[in-house]
């Protein structure tokens, strides 16, 4: 296929370095607040450190996962944000760096109670648990199993996202060679293995802040949460790059539209796994397994979780049925926006009750995501104005250049 005419300047508008460097401001000045609470609140610290973390690392996961469905099936949708979702990919190295304050509560014994001498451990349920099961201690839940793995997911992350970086990055120059077949050879085994590293990933992360409870699905509940965030986040960022040529020239409703259904798609199916795993324990009634919801519809914590299903479920399920809703970007970024909240508040649900019986937020709470947001969004706006908005000698680039009358669909 011979190269699309290029008819419009592809670079980033520099609008993009200075959010990028606005965003450093940010985490610099919270990073600084957040040290002293280091130091001065140590385990609220890492709790928030913790959350801001998996709010972050979800953006840039699930952005790898759209780009590979993406390189499976084609479509302009995805051409006309690959080069947003490839930027958020490539925070994978800076999220490793990140990922060391994490390795610092492991080693000195904090927020994981399977770190903690069992008389130091209060919740009776993970005590007696740890106390019955000291085997599964021994044998997986270990400070060096947990580096291990977590040096295994970050390598399996980084190399998919270096191979499809190093291939995308070759279709920006004239005469470059056709690399679907190799995107597609490492996207159908890279989406497996996502599944697989995030899944285990969150066990260790998250679910083992209360090793005494399990979920076969609780890891595709935080898959299908990344890829709900990161597909809204490209939202966000295409509606900023709006104003601006190239991605006004770009963006037509019928990429929008498709944008917008693959939110409604990813809600749906975040909804459906979190109510199937509520309703399988529920009716379950097992000690061992219902203390995870007795924690969490408890004390003040109920709030949030009926806020999840009204405001994380229920309007945008009914706001996203409107076609032309999801086809005016500036209409869905708004919605986009606050499903990126909600993807928060899903996570502090998740994660908080673990640490604190009645419903509080500390400031650690806010100031650590925000912290790590900022250093992310730096690092993320330098990638984007590093390369062209879009792949312009790629064979499939035509079908945002030259679009047809009807676009590639979800």
């Amino acid at each position: 296929m011979s190269a699309p005419a290029i008819k419009f300047d592809l670079t980033a508008p520099p609008v993009v370095k200075t959010i990028g460097q606005r965003s450093l401001i940010v985490g610099v000045v919270f990073g600084i607040i957040a040290l002293v609470l280091a130091f001065t609140r140590p385990d609220e610290f890492y709790r928030g450190y913790l959350l801001g973390f998996m709010c972050w690392l979800g953006l840039a996961l699930g952005s790898m996962a759209i780009l590979m469905i993406r390189h499976l099936t084609g479509g302009g949708w995805g051409m006309v944000i690959r080069r947003i979702l490839g930027a958020a990919m490539r925070t994978l190295p800076l999220l490793v760096v990140l990922f060391i304050p994490i390795v610092i509560a492991v080693l000195e014994h904090r927020i994981y109670p399977w770190l903690m001498p069992l008389d130091a451990i209060q919740d009776p349920h993970i005590r007696e648990h740890l106390e019955k099961h000291g085997f599964i201690k021994d044998a997986y839940l270990n400070p060096s199993g947990f580096i291990i793995r977590a040096v295994l997911y970050f390598f399996i992350w980084n190399l998919s996202s270096f191979l499809l970086s190093h291939w995308s990055r070759q279709t920006d120059a004239a005469g470059a060679p056709d690399n679907t077949q190799k995107f597609k050879a490492v996207a159908g085994p890279g989406l497996i293995l996502y599944g697989f590293t995030i899944s285990f990933a969150a066990i260790d992360w998250v679910m083992s802040l209360d090793p005494s409870w399990i979920s076969t699905i609780f890891g595709l509940i935080i898959l299908i949460g990344e890829v709900l965030a990161a597909m809204c986040f490209a939202v966000v960022v295409e509606r900023i790059l709006f104003d601006y040529k190239p991605m006004s020239e770009m963006l037509k409703p019928d990429f929008v539209h498709d944008h917008g259904k693959w939110m409604l798609t990813f809600t749906m199916v975040w909804a459906y796994f979190s109510f199937s795993q509520w309703l399988i324990i529920w009716a379950g009634n097992l000690p061992n397994e219902i203390s995870f919801y007795l924690k969490r519809i408890e004390n003040g914590w109920g709030t949030i979780a009926l806020t999840l299903a009204l405001f994380g479920f229920c309007v945008p399920f009914a706001i996203l049925l409107s076609r032309p809703f999801k086809r005016d970007i500036r209409k869905l970024v708004w919605l986009a926006i606050w499903i990126i909240v909600i993807r928060y508040l899903d996570l502090f649900w998740i994660i908080e009750p673990n640490f604190s019986k009645s419903l509080s937020i500390t400031v650690a709470d806010i100031v650590v995501p925000i912290a790590i947001g900022g250093f992310w969004l730096w690092f993320f706006f330098r990638n984007l104005a590093a390369l062209p908005l879009l792949p312009a000698y790629d064979p499939s680039a035509i079908e945002v250049i030259e679009p047809p009358h009807h676009h590639g669909g979800t």
